[in-house]
């Protein structure tokens, strides 16, 4: 054990967040699982507990797995992963309409183990490391937008158009994402505007396909559709009952809350361990606990910044960005929903929701994070200590050449 903490590296602030954040989970999920139980019928309490700290313990050998990669050698394994991702995400969609009886164009399972796995979120991450690779390539270069458009679009529109059909807050939040990164990394702001023109024209195009043949391909605009309209009308339906559900916990849990696992409205959320468990947590813990899960949030947001400023190379900047600007776009983005700034949109809070591949993918995104904020120092002595021969590492030589 005294080895292990010993080779952990990287920003400490930033593996204390993340701990704090996994730890305290227990509480919420514990309390709001037994809706899954009682009024679901599914499992027991102490088997999703069980269950969430199985996830959260691979997580976190993720992220230290991760961490102990040089950073640079991410820039190879982009390259090497986009295709595999582009693979699964098109498998993904073609391999049927449910898991279970529930839409499956997100998922797909994993043989064997009987685990669910949604690509979508492994794209993102991918993707985004792909993004930071490219713009670091042409820093400092002119280039022209026809030169840009296969390297880097081609791939960003195929990822989101094999997403959008079953996830559009998914799809939404990368193309938002791959845009903050591309103004970041100094790509010209003209060609973005092209680029979100296109892509407005791009969704207006698929909305009046589905519409007008509805029955021709998997998709849910119909779903968008209702979510839409119940937050700007606020009309009845499945996505204005959550809401209603989560605003009457959060007006009922005061300054300090009811206390852990007295929750009342966690009985008639549906997704209360996952998509709305932040209105579970300020109904337990009020608004002081709520603030201090966003102030977390904050802190990581700071810290990440700061990793980025301190590094010298560009990809390195890029790529801490590029991951971990949209770990807590998406935990602002399910607050919002919670409180009703936001319509509903299926996004869990990360490091906190029971979940599985989501809590994995935001692992790895740390992993990475924490990758580029280890000093060359540091990573040199640790080499020096774990290693008596010399090997020669085909990823090194590939993103030397990158």
């Amino acid at each position: 054990m005294k080895s292990l903490f010993q080779n952990i590296k990287g920003d400490k602030t930033i593996w204390a967040v993340v701990a704090l954040l996994a730890l305290f989970s227990f509480l919420p999920v514990y309390s709001a699982s037994s809706n899954l139980v009682y009024v679901v019928g599914s499992g027991t309490t102490m088997g999703h507990l069980v269950k969430h700290a199985m996830l959260l313990i691979l997580g976190f050998g993720i992220i230290y797995g991760v961490h102990r990669i040089p950073s640079h050698y991410f820039k190879g394994l982009s390259l090497i992963a986009m295709p595999i991702v582009l693979v699964l995400l098109a498998f993904t969609i073609a391999q049927g309409t449910t898991i279970d009886g529930a839409n499956a164009s997100r998922w797909i399972q994993l043989p064997l183990v009987g685990i669910t796995f949604q690509t979508s979120s492994l794209a993102s991450v991918v993707l985004m490391i792909y993004v930071a690779r490219y713009l670091s390539k042409i820093k400092d270069q002119k280039i022209t937008f026809k030169e840009s458009i296969l390297p880097l679009w081609v791939p960003v529109f195929l990822v989101i158009i094999m997403i959008l059909p079953a996830n559009f807050s998914t799809a939404g939040i990368i193309f938002s994402m791959v845009l903050l990164l591309c103004f970041l990394g100094g790509y010209p702001t003209k060609y973005l505007l092209s680029i979100v023109g296109t892509g407005l024209l791009c969704l207006t195009l698929f909305i009046l396909v589905a519409k007008a043949f509805p029955d021709s391909f998997s998709n849910r605009v119909t779903t968008w559709e209702h979510r839409i309209t119940s937050f700007t009308d606020g009309e009845d339906g499945e996505a204005g009952y959550q809401i209603e559900k989560a605003k009457i916990a959060i007006a009922t849990g005061g300054i300090v809350g009811k206390g852990a696992g007295k929750s009342i409205q966690k009985n008639f959320l549906p997704q209360s361990s996952s998509d709305f468990i932040y209105a579970i947590i300020v109904e337990e813990y009020g608004l002081v606990g709520g603030i201090v899960v966003m102030f977390f949030y904050l802190l990581l947001l700071f810290r990440i910044a700061v990793v980025a400023n301190a590094n010298a190379s560009i990809f390195a900047k890029l790529l801490v960005l590029g991951v971990g600007l949209p770990i807590v776009f998406q935990a602002l983005i399910n607050m919002a929903v919670a409180v009703e700034l936001f319509p509903v949109t299926g996004q869990t809070l990360p490091l906190i929701s029971s979940g599985g591949t989501s809590s994995w993918m935001t692992c790895l995104a740390i992993g990475i994070i924490l990758s580029a904020s280890v000093k060359d120092k540091d990573r040199k002595q640790s080499n020096e200590d774990n290693s008596d021969m010399e090997i020669t590492n085909p990823l090194e030589v590939l993103s030397g050449q990158l």
